[in-house]
């Protein structure tokens, strides 16, 4: 097992966004000066510099707030690998007041339907904006084909520039990250498309049938031909768990399987035994870790868990790998933001 002691790059990640804080509490009467003028521009330079210092591909905007009057937003801009990073800025915020406000992500704008975008130099109305959707089988997704009568005057990427502005704008980034899938532009209108203005509420639809959380049984082969059984959960989407980016591997070798691997009896109730326990700690700090998918293969279960590193959970979870009897249990922790260990899993 990898040492706790090991200086994660959650920890150097929380101690630039400590000297980030530092730095808006001296800088903060400037700011206030800056964001008063009419033009944002300046004081988004003045930010994303000091920002640049957590990461430098985090991107900043500074805006009209929902509750206050000056919207400071740092976010990953849809990479998966820096969510994590955005939403610790956001949790060490000081508290919002009449000046400004924090997001670690793009936020949906009301009546943004009304709203006019910049596309390459031309007006795009969102009100004329039509989008195809599609339902893929099995997906708690949708598919989005966009068209614009501007779409038919400008390139591939601005077409595409605009669309994710768009959809940032009618259901706000996490939103986006969690329910969009394929998005695509059009230079004709799809068939059967739809007024940009019924997104949300198309999206609140599929999302109904997902309140309660499923699990998905997953069947494949190794490369070898070894027989692969997982469970996995359904949905499964980092953006849901933002802050945890610590990955937890646990390895059972269990002593009675079958011809192809699998876990027989008496194993399989130990198995089973377990991964209730492991349930009942996890679900004992909801907030902190999530188990996310576990598989069977070649004589061994495999459990994924992922946590928030900051609260400690690997120490937790050690003492009950201690108790597997059926050969030597193994536990890895290591920094996955991105949640590629088990990328094929995401839904």
């Amino acid at each position: 097992m990898r040492p706790f002691a090991r200086k994660s790059a959650s920890a150097v990640t929380d101690q630039a966004i400590t000297r980030f804080w530092a730095w808006w509490e001296e800088a903060r009467p400037e700011l206030d000066t800056l964001a008063s003028a009419a033009d944002n521009d300046k004081p988004t330079e003045v930010i994303a510099s000091a920002v640049s210092a957590i990461h430098p591909d985090l991107a900043v905007e500074v805006s009209s707030g929902l509750l206050a009057r000056h919207s400071l937003t740092v976010t990953a801009a849809g990479d998966p690998e820096l969510r994590s990073t955005a939403h610790r800025w956001a949790r060490s915020a000081p508290e919002g007041d009449g000046t400004w406000e924090f997001y670690p992500s793009r936020q949906p704008i009301l009546g943004a339907v009304e709203l006019t975008l910049d596309a390459d130099g031309r007006e795009l109305a969102l009100d004329q904006m039509l989008l195809g959707l599609r339902v893929p089988r099995d997906r708690p997704r949708l598919d989005v084909a966009a068209y614009h009568p501007v779409f038919e005057d400008i390139g591939d990427d601005e077409r595409m520039e605009a669309t994710l502005l768009a959809l940032d704008s009618l259901l706000g980034e996490d939103e986006v990250a969690r329910w969009i899938g394929e998005i695509t532009t059009a230079a004709f209108p799809p068939i059967d498309a739809v007024a940009a203005a019924h997104l949300p509420a198309v999206v609140n639809d599929l999302a109904s049938g997902y309140e309660d959380g499923q699990w998905s049984l997953l069947e494949g082969r190794t490369e070898d031909g070894s027989k692969i059984v997982a469970v996995a959960r359904m949905p499964l989407r980092q953006v849901d768990h933002p802050l945890f980016d610590q990955h937890i591997a646990i390895t059972l070798p269990y002593t009675h399987a079958s011809e192809e691997g699998l876990p027989a009896e008496p194993s399989l109730s130990a198995l089973n035994g377990f991964e209730e326990r492991l349930n009942a700690e996890v679900d004992a700090q909801r907030d902190e870790a999530v188990v996310v998918v576990h598989m069977s293969l070649a004589g061994r279960r495999l459990i994924h868990v992922y946590a928030d590193p900051a609260a400690d959970v690997p120490p937790r979870l050690k003492k009950l790998v201690g108790t597997w009897t059926e050969g030597r249990a193994q536990m890895d922790v290591g920094d996955d933001p991105g949640w590629i260990a088990i990328s094929p899993f995401l839904s």
